[in-house]
């Protein structure tokens, strides 16, 4: 790979990588016994889609330090793309989400499996919780066996302790403030340990960690890492009530029914007088929410300009991430690339 960042030719890179190493796994998961193929299927199906952006900031993290292309980083940076597929499998879990990529969810697909047996939904939904679990674990194994040395191993391996406790930190207080009153920065601290610090700033560490970053070079990753993971998720929830559902491929009902602490909901309510409060007392958290009544939230969104307030909260961010940025002595071919990866995460369209 050159010095050029060629997204598309890094995400084959990638996806070669992770659709050869589940497939293996998957076949010998499913030898242990033939009923356990609906579910080595979705260990791959969990895999086959994605813009492969954590592991385009580990290989970033990685060469913004110096160091050249290599085959074994991109099995390492690959690694975070399973770290992904896990806490998918488990957030559409907790969220009852129907749709990924436009295909059923994991507990949704795992039905079939179980359809005959007493509480079906219930052990399809275990069997999704597995999968999950278990897509961590290879995750873990994929960065072992990368083909780095040991050393430059044993320098990153400390920061996946810290990945795995906030991601797993910012799904607790999801679930936690799911349903309480909305409130914009206990949302934006959500959106920063759930989605934020294992989406930008953890993968660019770990990468900038099996290099040998300096300290400096570190704080500057996480300087315009968090920013910018944050503006990421600020996108997720505009594209989640407002994107297209053929480009999104998931459900745009599922915050507004689970009443989730997004910030989007928390600045529509903050910007709400009684009247529009009482009015979407009626509608949030409602499961049988129909898309009458998904328009009407949309429309008291817009009448307040909440997504316009995102937006701007979402050019703050990307700006502060690309200021970091222009701070740091890296290459000019690596600032050049994470310049082009902040503007494609924050102003995407699915």
């Amino acid at each position: 790979m050159s010095d050029r960042w060629e997204p598309a030719v890094f995400k084959t890179r990638v996806d070669e990588v992770l659709h050869r190493f589940v497939a293996q796994e998957a076949d010998q998961f499913a030898a242990v016994d033939p009923l356990l193929g609906p579910v080595a299927d979705q260990l791959e199906a969990a895999v086959a889609d994605g813009k492969r952006l954590r592991a385009a900031f580990c290989y970033w993290g990685w060469r913004a330090v110096g160091q050249p292309d290599s085959d074994a980083l991109v099995r390492a940076a690959a690694s975070m793309e399973l770290v992904h597929a896990a806490a998918v499998v488990h957030d559409d879990l907790i969220d009852d989400s129907p749709l990924r990529h436009g295909r059923p969810t994991a507990h949704v697909a795992l039905r079939g499996a179980v359809r005959h047996r007493p509480h079906a939904d219930a052990a399809a939904r275990s069997l999704a919780m597995l999968v999950g679990d278990l897509l961590t674990a290879l995750a873990g194994q994929l960065f072992a066996t990368s083909g780095l040395p040991a050393a430059y191993l044993a320098r990153a391996r400390p920061l996946w302790v810290v990945m795995a406790r906030e991601l797993i930190a910012g799904e607790c207080l999801e679930i936690l403030r799911t349903g309480a009153g909305p409130d914009t920065k206990a949302s934006l601290k959500v959106i920063r340990y759930k989605t934020a610090k294992y989406t930008v700033e953890q993968p660019l560490l770990i990468g900038g960690a099996l290099a040998g970053a300096g300290e400096r070079l570190r704080e500057g990753y996480s300087a315009y890492g968090l920013p910018l993971g944050e503006a990421f998720q600020l996108r997720d929830d505009l594209l989640g009530l407002f994107g297209d559902p053929e480009r999104t491929g998931k459900a745009g009902a599922d915050d507004v029914r689970g009443h989730r602490p997004t910030a989007l909901l928390a600045e529509t309510w903050r910007l709400a007088d009684d009247n529009d409060r009482a009015r979407l007392r009626t509608l949030l958290g409602r499961p049988d929410l129909d898309a009458a009544a998904l328009d009407t939230v949309r429309e008291v969104m817009r009448r307040l300009k909440a997504p316009d307030r995102i937006e701007a909260l979402i050019t703050a961010r990307v700006e502060e991430a690309l200021d970091a940025l222009h701070e740091l002595d890296v290459p000019a071919h690596a600032a050049g690339a994470l310049t082009s990866l902040a503007q494609s995460a924050a102003n995407r369209l699915s």
